[in-house]
């Protein structure tokens, strides 16, 4: 198959750079739908522009791009082992193109292979079909989402929705927690696939199967059918919105399915997706390799752009009301900011993720930090020459730093943390007390903010490898929404609190 390599390279670039129109479409609808100059209405903004760039210049949706899991068919006699070998030289050399960010981390060093390959990565599942095609399925699911996926053994006690029961019911319950406990960390609005049924490990397989469902489908499963429509028809009531910010939108999809089950076990699987759902697929040649046609999408159909044409190309505009940050930022000037402020953050930031954290826990600073910008991030990044580009920056999720900021901030100065998804009661108190603010930039808008970072100026601690290194950022009227301030205020808090009470509506 001389061609399967260059088709497998096509096809990681396009399900990395170009969101399936299912999804377009879901993400205009979601658009639509909020208010002009909200929260919402901002942040989905940003996310068509970003959704326009990405493709525009064939770049990363979001800097995560994920754990690549490939779903493959192939005809009886197809040799496996060198088909598998292609996949992951093709992975690699996408990773080298800067399509994909090297994920892969050895569990127990922390070391990053640099080319996304390793013990279990990528995941490759095959199966044998009577065809005599090829079917190759890919979906590119990150972190942040990933760690929002829930299971739970039903009977089981849910704060604000009470008992679930072994029935229909009790799943709808699993499935309004799943979503509710989300809230802004998996990058809503979110899309899920839910598995009843099954064990553990094939609960979660499953749930993540029904990721490759349309968005549009129906559900064969009359009873199946009528609880996704069910969940949409009561999920975006809860008031979480995009971002966790509030607003009307919090899902944009929902997809059942369902599997036998041991008579001791009820377990409900949910695999959260955010907004970049991406996953395509291709049908090859089983001779040559070559593409035969495209799944989830029609090359010959032209991309219908995310920011209409009256609009140019900015779906996001300023207000004026906007305040402007420039690093270094001294107290007074934090502490005048309050919860809702839109901020333009220009000067020096830093990136720093789970390692540079750690670090910091018994190792001083390789800058100086008081006064300074901390950006929770794992670009991908270009090497050109000797210096660095980014090509693709959006936030990560903050909440695995918590067990560390408040100390960081305490011990360095650090004046504003820039992340998603919000943090908890250590850090919001270290705000306060140390005069901080905490700002959510929009979560897997990683085209739209590398156009805010016009100048790399260093980096360190490259040992940590691309993602989790310290690099030396230049910002340029970087956009993003205090949503933690200097006062004990937190948005984060209010939108939990909020949709908790809308939670407890939808308990029968």
């Amino acid at each position: 198959m001389h061609a399967l390599f260059d088709s497998l390279v096509t096809l990681i670039t396009e399900t990395s750079t170009n969101l399936p129109p299912d999804v377009r479409a879901a993400m205009k609808r979601a658009q639509q739908a909020e208010i002009d100059g909200s929260r919402a209405g901002q942040s989905l903004a940003i996310i068509a522009e970003n959704i326009d760039q990405a493709c525009e210049v064939q770049g990363a949706i979001c800097q995560d791009t994920g754990m690549p899991t490939f779903e493959v068919h192939v005809p009886v006699g197809t040799n496996q082992i060198a088909m598998r070998r292609t996949i992951r030289e093709a992975v690699a050399e996408a990773t080298k193109r800067g399509k994909l960010r090297p994920n892969s981390v050895d569990s127990l060093t922390g070391e990053n292979s640099g080319d996304n390959l390793g013990p279990g990565t990528p995941i490759i599942h095959f199966d044998q079909w009577e065809r005599d095609v090829i079917e190759v399925r890919l979906i590119l699911k990150g972190g942040g989402c990933e760690n929002t996926n829930a299971q739970y053994s039903l009977p089981t006690e849910f704060p604000h929705l009470g008992r679930a029961d072994r029935s229909i019911d009790g799943v709808r319950k699993a499935i309004l927690h799943a979503v509710w406990n989300a809230q802004g960390k998996g990058c809503g609005p979110g899309a899920i696939g839910v598995c009843i049924g099954g064990d553990r490990t094939s609960g979660y397989g499953h749930a993540k199967q029904q990721l490759f469902r349309t968005l549009d489908d129906t559900n064969p499963d009359s009873r199946l059918a009528a609880l996704e429509t069910q969940i949409m028809a009561t999920v975006n009531s809860l008031g979480v919105g995009p971002m966790g910010f509030g607003g009307g939108t919090t899902l944009i999809s929902c997809k059942v399915g369902v599997q036998n089950r041991l008579p001791a076990s009820f377990f409900v699987s949910v695999a959260y997706d955010c907004w970049a759902f991406r996953r395509l697929g291709v049908i090859l040649d089983a001779q040559t390799g070559e593409i035969r046609e495209w799944q989830f999408r029609d090359p010959a159909q032209a991309t219908i752009p995310m920011v209409d044409a009256a609009a140019g190309t900015s779906a996001f505009a300023l207000t004026g009301t906007e305040k402007v940050l420039r690093a270094p930022i001294d107290e007074a000037t934090i502490r005048s900011l309050r919860v809702g402020d839109v901020v333009l953050v220009s000067g020096r930031a830093y990136t720093g993720r789970d390692a540079v954290h750690h670090h910091l826990m018994e190792h001083e600073p390789p800058v100086d930090l008081h006064g300074s910008v901390l950006y929770h991030c794992g670009p991908v990044v270009k090497k050109e020459g000797d210096g660095w580009t980014i090509t693709a920056a959006g936030p990560t999720t903050s909440i695995r730093e918590e067990p560390f900021q408040a100390d960081v901030i305490k011990r360095y100065g650090v004046r504003a943390v820039i992340g998603k998804g919000g943090m908890g009661a250590k850090t919001l108190a270290a705000l306060k007390e140390h005069g901080a603010v905490y700002l959510n930039a929009i979560g897997g808008a990683a085209q739209f903010y590398a156009r805010r970072i016009p100048k790399v100026h260093g980096v360190s601690l490259l040992e940590f490898g691309t993602p989790e290194a310290m690099w030396h950022l230049e910002l340029d009227a970087f956009p993003a929404i205090v949503t933690m301030d200097a006062h004990g205020q937190s948005l984060h808090q209010e939108i939990e609190a909020a949709s908790a009470q809308k939670l407890a509506l939808l308990r029968s």
